[in-house]
């Protein structure tokens, strides 16, 4: 999680992706299911946190880390990758959609466990606000 942190910290912005990878991206497209529509650019969710957030970095990468952690448990093709992009619009989840994009790492099962964790430890995690 360290390393998360670093390179966070390193860079004026960057975001995780679950998918087959950046290779596999780069001939592909993102599509939201629900409409069936190609979207102009990769799903990603932001790794840097909104100036609302005070509590510790580590937290806030937890939690991006952990949201669609599903993905790859629901395909194993799919992995946790970061990357840097131009952004093109919003998704439908309000997501930033990334084109040119440029790969940068890719999360390792360790740090996934320890982001987990920590998801699981510092929040009341899964929980809505009908819950």
């Amino acid at each position: 999680m360290a390393e998360l942190v670093d390179l966070v910290r390193s860079r004026p912005e960057s975001y995780v992706r679950y998918s087959a990878g950046p290779e596999h991206d780069a001939s592909e497209q993102s599509r939201d299911t629900e409409s069936g529509l190609d979207l102009p650019g990769l799903s990603v969710n932001p790794l840097h946190p909104e100036a609302w957030w005070t509590r510790p970095l580590e937290d806030w990468l937890a939690r991006q880390v952990c949201q669609y952690a599903e993905l790859a448990e629901k395909n194993r093709d799919r992995f946790a990758w970061v990357l840097d992009g131009r952004m093109v619009g919003r998704g439908p989840d309000c997501e930033p959609l990334l084109a040119d994009i440029q790969p940068l790492a890719i999360l390792t099962p360790r740090l996934l466990d320890e982001a987990t964790a920590r998801y699981e430890r510092n929040f009341d995690a899964h929980r809505g606000p009908e819950d």
